[in-house]
C-alpha cells in the first residue's frame, strides 16, 4: 500500500511540474532578451518554469494562428503586436482580462492611454496588458550635424545653417545632401516588401497629414497627402539610402547604422539605447532621438495576452503580474527596455540613466498607430506589396496607391466598418 501511495505522490508531483511550465513565443528583439535575463527571479519565487521560443517577427503570425485555432494552444502566453490586436480579439482567441485585473487589484491606470488603447482594449474589452512600445522617430548622429566641414558645405549650398529637420522635405533634402557630400548614407532605410516598408513609410504618411482611412472607413491613402508622402519616401530611397535598402529589414538597417555607415534612420525609439551601447555599436555616445520630421510618427507596441485555449491561465496571469510589476518594469527600462508606464518613464533612476526617456514618452503619447481591426494583417500585406511595386518602378505611385485604396475599402466593408 505504501508503494502505491508513493507512486501516486510522484505522479501528482510530476504532473504539477509539467503544468507549471509556461511556453511563450517571443520576437527576437532586445526587450525579449532583457526579460529573459530576469526570468530566474520569477522561476525561483514561483516554481514556474518559463520557456521562451524566440523567432523572427516574420515567422510569428504563421506560428500563432494555427495554435489559436486548435483545441489546446501550445503557448500559455502571447506577445501580441498591435497589427494583430484587432484580428486576435475579434476572432475570440484571447481571454478577457478584466476579471483578473479586478480580482487582484492590478493597476492599469499607470499605463499611457495611447498604449492601453492600442494594445490593451479592443471594442471596450481589456484583452491585453501593454508590454513595450515601439513608437518611431528620427534617430540621427549628433557628430555629423556638429562637423564644421559639413556645416560649411551645407551653408555654401543652401545659404542657411544645418539643423535638425522639422519637415519631411527638410529631412529628405538633408539626407540627400549628406550622401552626396560625405562617405555616409543619408538614411539607413528598411524598404523590404511587407511589414518593414509599411512601418517605415507610415511615418511619412502620417507626417504628411495623410491616413489609411477617414472617419467613415473610406480609404484615403491615395489622396494628395498619400501621394506626396510616397514621392518623398521613394526619392530618399533612390538618392539617400544604401543601394540594397529595397531588401532591407530592421536588422539590416540597424547593422548599417551601428557600423557608422549612415547619418540617420527613421526607426524605433528603443534603438537609441542599442546604438549608444559601445559593446553593440561603433557610434556609441553620438546618437540622439527627435520626433518624426513633420511631427507625427508611427506608434506601435506589443501587449501580453492569454489565449482562450491556454492550459493554465492562472500561471500565465501570474507571469504577467510579475513582468509588469513596477520593480521588474523598472529593471527592464534600466537595461534599455521600452516602457509603457508613466511611472517608469518619469522614474528618477530611469531618467538619470536615459535622459531622453521623457521625450520618448511624448513620442508614445502623440504617435499614431495603423488602423486596428480584424483585417489589419491583410491591410499591411496589401500596402507592403503595392509600395514595393512603386519603389521598384513596376507601378506608378498613383496606380499603386489606387490599388491599395480599392482593396482597403473591400476590407473595411468586409469588417462592416465602411459607412456611406
Amino acid at each position: 500500500m505504501r508503494k502505491f501511495w508513493f507512486a501516486l505522490l510522484l505522479l501528482v508531483i510530476s504532473t504539477s511540474l509539467m503544468a507549471t511550465t509556461l511556453n511563450v513565443l517571443m520576437e527576437d528583439v532586445p526587450e525579449t532578451h532583457i526579460i529573459k535575463k530576469l526570468l530566474p527571479e520569477f522561476e525561483a519565487s514561483t516554481g514556474i518554469k518559463v520557456n521562451f521560443e524566440i523567432v523572427q517577427y516574420g515567422d510569428m503570425h504563421a506560428k500563432l494562428v494555427p495554435q489559436l485555432l486548435s483545441p489546446n494552444c501550445q503557448y500559455d502566453l502571447l506577445q501580441v503586436d498591435n497589427y494583430w490586436a484587432g484580428e486576435f480579439s475579434a476572432a475570440g482567441w484571447l481571454e478577457p482580462l478584466e476579471k483578473y485585473v479586478e480580482r487582484d487589484g492590478f493597476d492599469i491606470s499607470v499605463y499611457l492611454p495611447s498604449m492601453l488603447n492600442m494594445v490593451g482594449y479592443y471594442n471596450g474589452t481589456l484583452y491585453m496588458i501593454p508590454m513595450y512600445n515601439y513608437a518611431m522617430g528620427l534617430i540621427y548622429r549628433k557628430d555629423v550635424l556638429e562637423d564644421p566641414e559639413i556645416q560649411n558645405m551645407y551653408r555654401r549650398k543652401y545659404g542657411k545653417e544645418i539643423a535638425i529637420p522639422r519637415s519631411l522635405d527638410e529631412y529628405v533634402e538633408l539626407c540627400k545632401f549628406i550622401q552626396e557630400n560625405t562617405n555616409l548614407y543619408g538614411s539607413a532605410m528598411q524598404a523590404q516588401r511587407g511589414d518593414p516598408i509599411v512601418m517605415e513609410w507610415s511615418n511619412y504618411l502620417f507626417s504628411s497629414g495623410g491616413d489609411y482611412y477617414d472617419e467613415k472607413w473610406h480609404s484615403i491613402i491615395n489622396n494628395e497627402k498619400g501621394i506626396k508622402a510616397t514621392q518623398l519616401y521613394i526619392d530618399l530611397l533612390k538618392h539617400g539610402a544604401p543601394k540594397g535598402a529595397l531588401s532591407f529589414n530592421l536588422d539590416d538597417a540597424y547593422r548599417i547604422m551601428s557600423q557608422g555607415k549612415a547619418f540617420s534612420m527613421i526607426s524605433y525609439n528603443w534603438m537609441v539605447a542599442q546604438l549608444n551601447d559601445p559593446e553593440k555599436s561603433r557610434i556609441a555616445g553620438k546618437v540622439a532621438l527627435e520626433p518624426m520630421p513633420g511631427g507625427v510618427g508611427l506608434n506601435g507596441g506589443w501587449g501580453w495576452a492569454i489565449p482562450r485555449n491556454a492550459p493554465d491561465k492562472e500561471a500565465s496571469w501570474k507571469f504577467i503580474k510579475w513582468v509588469e510589476s513596477f520593480k521588474v518594469a523598472k529593471q527592464r527600462a534600466l537595461l534599455g527596455g521600452a516602457p509603457t508606464r508613466f511611472d517608469i518613464f518619469t522614474d528618477e533612476d530611469v531618467v538619470k540613466a536615459f535622459p531622453y526617456y521623457p521625450k520618448i514618452m511624448w513620442l508614445v503619447m502623440t504617435a499614431k498607430p495603423v488602423p486596428e481591426f480584424q483585417y489589419s494583417s491583410q491591410m499591411i500585406e496589401i500596402t507592403g506589396r503595392e509600395l514595393s511595386l512603386a519603389a521598384t518602378g513596376e507601378k506608378s505611385i498613383s496606380k499603386a496607391l489606387d490599388t491599395i485604396a480599392k482593396e482597403l475599402d473591400k476590407l473595411s466593408k468586409l469588417a462592416k466598418l465602411w459607412k456611406k
